[in-house]
């Protein structure tokens, strides 16, 4: 297992920068995940710790020793792609030994490594079959034994489940954490699903265009967002953004929005002249009497909860609720806004306040 450090890295395409001066540390045996859009950078970033794309600035430090110019296969890393990579032509035991074999290990310590790494992900069933023969997630799982039985320093997962259909994301999710929980192996794990980030990571690199616009623990994200694109990013369903400002009224601060709509604001926010962002996340609003009237839109119920779109005036406002709704489209509701979770940002910035 080590360390990871990133510093000041910057990538270059010619005259287009992509990744512009990304620092992050790693510390050893840290699961560490790199989300955003597509296009944020992220899977580049991940591909230049591995050294398949070279650095136009800064530096990668793996265990103590800078990287840059340090080859893939001498950098003690072993990496997990979302196509799998396998040899269509080798079995299972195969694929998963080959790695060995190109380094001259002898045939028992291959055969030791690999039916360790079969245990360990219930493949021992499965290693006299092809590729051609296996189920998406059983074809990740070899993936992932070529991996471990390299014993790496460091494993490194670009998008490794966005093949696979969605309960099966959800138990390779479950087994790619619990794999990491027994072999504490420092991991970095590229995504775009904030899902997936928030249930896997021990830390999330939050990325766009190129900058990294948080680090943080899942759920400090997700109480304390730095700026309105993490705000937005994640959770899910995503939150609520009303335009407006903060205004004194009757001795208390009220956020009146650029529509005239009235929402409650944490106790202590004082008056603001400039605009702002008020957020709210949908989990944060109920249904109960007494609460500001609202005309329903849309209703989705998922059976665990009722996610209600709806408009007060002309401010859309969503909410999701674990009670039965029956209420219709067209009808007014009273939806009640907890005023301590509203999170609020400068409307030019993004920044939070």
């Amino acid at each position: 297992m080590a360390q990871v450090a990133v510093r000041n890295v910057v990538k270059k395409y010619g005259s287009l920068q992509v990744i512009h001066g990304v620092n992050i540390d790693i510390a050893d045996g840290e699961f560490v995940v790199l989300v955003g859009p597509s296009g944020c950078g992220k899977s580049t970033l991940l591909r230049m710790i591995a050294g398949l794309e070279r650095i136009s600035g800064g530096e990668v430090d793996i265990g103590g020793r800078v990287v840059n110019d340090v080859l893939p296969k001498d950098r003690d890393i072993a990496m997990v792609f979302q196509n799998y990579a396998l040899y269509p032509h080798k079995t299972v035991a195969e694929n998963m030994g080959f790695p060995l074999k190109l380094k001259g290990r002898p045939k028992d310590e291959i055969a030791a490594k690999v039916k360790k790494a079969a245990e360990i992900l219930a493949l021992e069933k499965l290693l006299d079959r092809y590729p051609k023969q296996l189920s998406g997630g059983q074809r990740q799982r070899v993936a992932m034994g070529r991996a471990i039985v390299r014993d790496p320093q460091v494993f490194l997962f670009d998008e490794p489940l966005s093949n696979l259909d969605a309960k099966l994301r959800v138990t390779m999710r479950v087994e790619i954490k619990e794999l990491h929980q027994r072999l504490k192996t420092t991991t970095v794990y590229v995504t775009h699903d904030q899902i997936e980030a928030m249930t896997m990571a021990d830390k999330i690199v939050v990325m766009r265009d190129g900058h990294v616009e948080q680090i943080g623990a899942p759920l400090d994200l997700y109480d304390r967002p730095a700026n309105t694109f993490v705000a937005g990013f994640i959770g899910s369903p995503a939150m609520n953004f009303v335009l407006g400002r903060l205004e004194g009224r009757d001795g208390e601060t009220v956020f009146v929005s650029d529509h005239g709509t009235v929402l409650p604001v944490p106790a202590g926010t004082a008056p603001r002249p400039e605009p702002v962002v008020y957020g709210i996340r949908p989990e944060h609003i109920d249904v109960r009497p007494g609460g500001i009237a609202a005309t329903i839109s849309v209703l989705e119920p998922t059976g665990s909860e009722t996610q209600i779109f709806a408009r007060i005036g002309e401010d859309p406002l969503n909410a999701a609720v674990r009670d039965r709704v029956a209420s219709r489209p067209g009808e007014t509701i009273p939806l009640s806004i907890d005023s301590q979770r509203v999170h609020l940002f400068d409307r030019q910035s993004g920044k939070r306040i």
